[in-house]
């Protein structure tokens, strides 16, 4: 069994899905969302870095399975490097999902493949200044270039919900101006091109994979695309197992979710214990 007992779903679905990823491993998918699941949330995204024990988890349980797959909002290039993924033995066929699935880093060939970016982000950047000024709520928040995406943080105001709050109705409708949308988040607003979320992502790269079954482990709103995807792809015949890297911050998550661990150590936990499982 070895040190990491896996934890039991307290779904039926759940339960189905876990047993048929440890009956079938190689034709699973494990995914898993980047900040906030296998890196601690920090204020500052730039420092962000993943659980000193994910490489190892992963690079002892991706042999087993059909393929592992990092979905984030995250330019991929930036995943990898903040992940530590790239020339890690064990991780040879790993798949970053970037900019959700807008961006694709294979380990195989180790480079980013990507369409152009949407033209509105261009233009939302130019003017996001003047509606963070307008809105009285510049102070301490945050914006980051994503390239094919803008975040705005609120995490470092003096009142970081209060701003967060304030910003949701004009960043929206600068968002709509140019045909953008806002995916709100943990004290973050996304605006970001539609058509582009963790749950088309998932489901294009589980049908693109032939998978038997899926794992995915999230922790905010943005991975709830990812969880209905899952719950439909159950529906259709592919059993699945939905976690939440446990944050008090999204019980809308947890709620959902077959297994609720302890943010990004319970999610290498349960990394180590399938990899405990299936090397047993």
């Amino acid at each position: 069994m070895g040190s990491h007992p896996l934890p039991e779903p307290v779904t039926s679905a759940g339960r189905d899905g876990l047993a048929a990823l440890l009956a079938r491993p190689a034709g699973a998918i494990v995914a898993l969302d980047f900040d906030g699941t296998l890196a601690e949330i920090v204020p500052d995204p730039e420092q962000a870095r993943a659980h000193p024990g994910t490489v190892p988890a992963l690079a002892r349980l991706a042999p087993h399975l059909g393929s592992v797959a990092v979905i984030t909002g995250r330019p991929a290039g930036v995943a990898v490097r903040y992940g530590g993924f790239a020339g890690v033995k064990g991780l040879e066929h790993l798949v970053v999902l970037g900019h959700y699935g807008a961006e694709r880093w294979d380990a195989v060939s180790g480079t980013v493949t990507a369409p152009a970016p949407h033209p509105g982000v261009a233009a939302v950047q130019a003017e996001l200044p003047g509606v963070l000024d307008e809105s009285g709520a510049w102070q301490g928040t945050w914006v980051e270039d994503k390239g094919r995406a803008i975040g705005v943080h609120t995490r470092r105001a003096a009142d970081p919900q209060a701003a967060y709050d304030a910003l949701r109705v004009p960043l929206t409708e600068l968002a709509a101006r140019h045909g953008l949308i806002v995916e709100p988040g943990r004290l973050v607003l996304e605006l970001r091109p539609p058509g582009m979320d963790k749950g088309v992502a998932l489901a294009d790269y589980v049908r693109e994979s032939g998978a038997s079954a899926v794992l995915y482990a999230g922790d905010d709103l943005g991975d709830l695309a990812a969880f209905a995807a899952v719950e439909k792809l159950r529906a259709e015949g592919v059993p699945g197992v939905l976690v939440c890297s446990g944050s008090q911050e999204v019980a809308v998550l947890a709620e959902r979710a077959d297994v609720v661990v302890d943010g990004p150590t319970g999610v290498v936990g349960l990394l180590e214990g399938l990899a405990d499982r299936l090397s047993g």
